[in-house]
């Protein structure tokens, strides 16, 4: 996964840690499920760094506090504080140690459930940590990543700009979705969903917060690429995929 400057190779470190500690817990690994854009950039799936671990939790709704409790005495033996957590989900904050001037300094971990019965997952070696994950197809991940620029907005009021980059690198090497996913998430078909995509991009998605969100994520040569072309392209290509259904 590819670093957009040097004090995100520290944040980098992290998160390897704590996905090397999963991937070998043999009940974790059973029940967590990799997937969003640090799962995506580390299977050469999104070229952007991404500062989150996400996960499905496929495990059993009784076992979600043994999933807590062994989460984190992980946690606890790699070094990490708690800052914040959820009360009854899967949901951290965890602060590491690091340089005053070095920039960020907490890890979000977060595991999803129940699961969409649509989603489809299997197994991927991920070779900068040579671990193996069960994982979100690159098909269910695309769905995933086209329902959540709206579903965001819905839910907190806010719009990420790499959401919308996710979307258009995804299109531009002709990945395919799992039309499923779209079905189960917003209970349209994709293409009155992509209707609405469409008005809620052109309404909503402003160049400041495309600026905001993705210039610390990509590489300034592809930020200044993009800048410009990126919402126009995303509309476009949500049309030619509406022609083609």
């Amino acid at each position: 996964m590819q670093t957009s400057n040097k004090y995100d190779n520290l944040h980098k470190a992290w998160m390897y840690r704590v996905l090397e500690v999963i991937a070998s817990n043999q009940y974790l690994s059973s029940v967590l499920y990799f997937k969003g854009g640090t799962c995506a950039s580390m299977l050469d799936w999104l070229d952007r760094f991404s500062v989150d671990l996400d996960f499905d939790y496929g495990g059993a709704p009784e076992n979600v506090q043994k999933t807590r409790n062994v989460l984190e005495s992980i946690f606890l033996d790699l070094g990490f504080s708690i800052k914040d957590k959820s009360k009854n989900g899967i949901q951290y904050f965890l602060k590491y140690q690091k340089d005053e001037n070095m920039g960020r300094d907490t890890l979000k971990i977060d595991a999803s459930f129940p699961l969409f019965a649509s989603s489809k997952y299997a197994p991927q070696r991920f070779l900068e940590i040579d671990r193996v994950f069960i994982c979100q197809t690159k098909e269910t991940m695309f769905a995933h990543k086209l329902c959540a620029l709206m579903d965001r907005f819905e839910k907190t009021g806010n719009i990420a700009g790499r959401d919308l980059y996710d979307i258009h690198y995804f299109f531009m090497r002709g990945c395919r979705y799992q039309g499923e996913v779209i079905i189960e998430r917003t209970h349209l078909s994709p293409k009155e969903f992509f209707l609405k995509l469409i008005v809620f991009i052109e309404k909503y998605v402003t160049d400041q917060i495309i600026t905001e969100d993705l210039s610390s994520l990509v590489t300034p040569q592809q930020f200044k690429i993009l800048r410009k072309v990126l919402k126009r392209e995303v509309i476009g290509l949500l049309k030619d995929e509406i022609r083609s259904l």
